[in-house]
């Protein structure tokens, strides 16, 4: 997912008797039925919930999204799904410019690398996690023991399950859940407009209402070759929603920071966020100058430049709500009224009161690890996909020698699999802008850990950065799937013996990286989880467990109602109109970025110009849900989510919506887009009807076939 505000602190709503207004990213398992009931006087059942919960998927490349008929067809954002159209798109068939729709399964497409997962279980195993560490260990030690018994606990849910198991970190530590889901990895497109009109308004409108942007995808999930069949998906609404309306949104929000401290907040402040901003101004600006020298390679760098755009915009937002010092004076002073209430108890000083300044020294750590760790074990002196894939086939060559509780967590072994999938995809690979892509971040290197580095000399030996990088993507061979296979399946004898460049330089740099991880999960990250653990026991010592915890990319429910806000003195109405985005496109001269396509042009004389466009709610998003599905009352979908308006930004570290507001597609538009625009009759039947034609599940065997005819 993709302006400034009263920040009340996090601390505060966290302390409150109840979350605020329509706020929360409610656990599932969770559910604030009885606030839900007590605002707008609807409870959901649990029977409401499970279906809900059955119906929401998550796509690996961080985003979100639900299944919409009994045929296994699912939905989300355009610019969730766009690496599959760049995965499936060539030179001479731009999907992401052109849009796409297949009308048969014959004509499906099939995504290189795409995962989606049903979350179907949660179970507790707190006490099993927090009890790994025992009295008298480091912190260090009691992360490694935690982190050893969490690969345990993910192996042999797998293995006795066969599902994706993946232990959750909540309230920073204060609980663990263990999520079991139900895991697809043939994943189809079936329909996407043109990029143009899913973002329409380009980076000028991003994060603004009103809005006028047809941001969805469609996919179909197979199993066996065959589409799977559903009992749990959503039903489209045939009403769609009006102001005041409640609605409900489940998707997996990447991550709030609502529950951090003062010393954290400082540090994103004054560290991270700047070096952030920067880092990306500068890298949108080597795109825009490579895509600037041919259509090919706008072409090329076109989801790119749109996610480094997304990324800044959305980071600067944060960055302006934490300059706020009115705001950070205030988080500060509910810290210290949290502070105060321990120290006053003899019994919770003893066992809390040690929290802030073990989290305070962490964060000094962080601080001093800021650069190296971001350059060297974050890859930020080696961007572009062929340096992670060489990152990955050295270490995991190494990491599956060790026994799995011992292993770096991304090399678990109940995380192999889809490792294999990321390390196998046949999207292509575009040197010319991985060699730039290289270039640009050694460059970056070299500047702010200067030229006398170690690690900085050992990489250049005297020479530039482009003729590193330009040497390395020439010669190397891991654009080729038979090439990573061979050294995947080789392990450790042949990443050793390899004398492919990137490998070699993988190999060279890692004992540094390696080194920095350590101290970083030694000296801050076990720190933190420790001592956010006992911030949170302390909080539900006082409060109970009946707040939500910070986003963590799992599955959530938000709700709140459709509201329009007012803004700089004026209303801004809650919904606009698909004859709105005419007249946007007018007012703004018919150019890009607001060219209307030219299927929207055609079809406007048989454009039903009322029809609501996008709209904005109360309900609590951040990035990640992008491709929530939004339902109402009856579970129905009536939108999808694509964005929040700029005065959201903050809701990472606090939620306030007196302006802030989630922006959804509206169901309604969806379907009169297909419809009339797109004459897309057999996709807009299946998902107001529930189900697909027989004509359209073709085998893929079949497929094939009628793709090479």
């Amino acid at each position: 997912m993709r302006k400034r505000f009263l920040l009340l602190t996090a601390l505060l709503c966290l302390l409150a008797t109840g979350a605020i207004a329509d706020e929360g990213m409610w656990l599932f398992n969770r559910a604030p039925k009885d606030k839900i009931k007590a605002r707008y006087g609807f409870e959901p059942t649990q029977q409401w919930l499970d279906h809900l919960q059955l119906g929401s998927v998550r796509f690996n490349n961080g985003g979100s999204g639900s299944f919409v008929s009994a045929n296994g067809l699912a939905f989300t954002n355009h610019h969730v799904g766009a690496d599959c159209l760049q995965g499936v798109a060539t030179k001479e068939k731009d999907y992401m410019k052109q849009g796409f729709y297949a009308r048969t399964g014959a004509e499906e497409l099939k995504c290189p690398d795409l995962e989606l997962n049903v979350l179907e279980g949660i179970e507790d195993v707190t006490d099993q996690v927090q009890g790994a560490a025992k009295k008298g260990m480091t912190p260090a030690e009691a992360g490694q023991a935690q982190r050893a018994l969490m690969s345990q606990l993910e192996a042999d849910c797998s293995k006795k399950t066969g599902q994706r198991c993946d232990v959750v970190t909540l309230y920073a530590g204060g609980m663990y859940h263990l999520y079991k889901y139900k895991k697809y990895t043939d994943v189809r497109v079936v329909f996407a407009p043109e990029f143009p009109i899913a973002f329409f308004g380009g980076d000028p409108d991003n994060f603004e209402f009103p809005r006028y942007d047809l941001d969805v995808a469609f996919f179909r999930i197979y199993e066996n070759d065959k589409p799977v069949q559903l009992k749990n998906y959503l039903r489209w609404s045939n009403t769609g929603v009006k102001e005041n309306d409640l609605i409900f949104v489940s998707g997996h929000p990447g991550r709030t920071e609502r529950m951090n401290t003062l010393a954290q907040l400082e540090y994103t402040r004054d560290v991270r966020l700047p070096f952030t901003l920067e880092s990306l101004k500068r890298r949108i600006g080597v795109l825009h100058a490579f895509a600037a020298k041919s259509e090919e390679n706008a072409r090329i760098a076109r989801e790119d430049i749109f996610g480094l755009e997304n990324s800044f915009k959305a980071q600067d937002g944060q960055y302006k709500g934490l300059l706020d010092k009115q705001l950070m004076a205030k988080k500060a002073s509910e810290e210290q009224k949290l502070r105060s209430s321990v120290e006053a108890d003899p019994k919770k000083k003893a066992e809390f009161g040690t929290a802030w300044p073990a989290i305070e020294q962490a964060v000094k750590v962080q601080r001093e690890l800021f650069l190296p760790s971001t350059f060297l074990e974050n890859r930020g002196g080696f961007r572009g996909q062929l340096n992670g894939i060489a990152r990955n086939l050295v270490r995991v060559a190494e990491e599956r020698e060790k026994p799995n509780a011992l292993r770096l967590r991304e090399y678990r072994e109940s995380n192999l699999a889809s490792l294999e999938q990321e390390l196998f995809s046949t999207a292509p690979i575009h040197k010319d802008l991985e060699t730039l892509t290289f270039t640009d971040s050694l460059t970056e290197m070299r500047a702010r850990l200067g030229a006398d580095n170690e690690v900085v000399k050992s990489v250049l030996s005297g020479r530039t950065p482009e003729q590193v990088a330009s040497e390395a993507i020439a010669n190397t061979k891991l654009d080729q799937v038979n090439v990573r296979k061979q050294l995947y399946t080789g392990g450790i004898k042949a990443i050793e013996a390899s004398t492919d460049p990137l490998i070699v330089l993988m190999r060279k740099i890692d004992p540094a990286a390696r080194a920095i991880r350590k101290r970083m999960d030694d000296e801050v990250d076990a720190v933190l989880r420790q001592n956010y653990a006992l911030i949170a026991k302390a909080l539900f010592a006082e409060r109970g467990t009946s707040m939500y915890p910070d986003a963590t990319f799992t599955l959530r429910l938000s709700y709140g109602a459709v509201k329009g806000y007012d803004a700089d003195g004026k209303h801004i109405p809650s919904a606009t109109t698909m004859g709105g985005a005419y007249e946007h496109a007018a007012k703004h001269g018919n150019k890009d970025p607001y060219e209307l396509p030219k299927s929207w042009i055609d079809a406007k004389p048989k454009l039903k110009l009322n029809t609501p466009f996008n709209f904005v709610s109360t309900a609590d998003i951040i990035g990640g849900n992008s491709g929530s599905p939004t339902v109402n009352k009856a579970g129905e979908v009536v939108g999808i989510i694509f964005d929040g308006n700029i005065q959201s930004l903050p809701w990472n570290y606090v939620f306030d919506d007196r302006q802030g507001r989630a922006v959804h597609v509206d169901s309604r538009s969806i379907i009169e887009s297909l419809r009339t625009i797109y004459n897309a009759t057999e996709l807009a039947d299946e998902l107001t009807g529930g189900t697909a034609k027989a004509s359209q599940v073709v085998p893929a065997a079949k497929a094939k076939a009628a793709t090479k005819k």
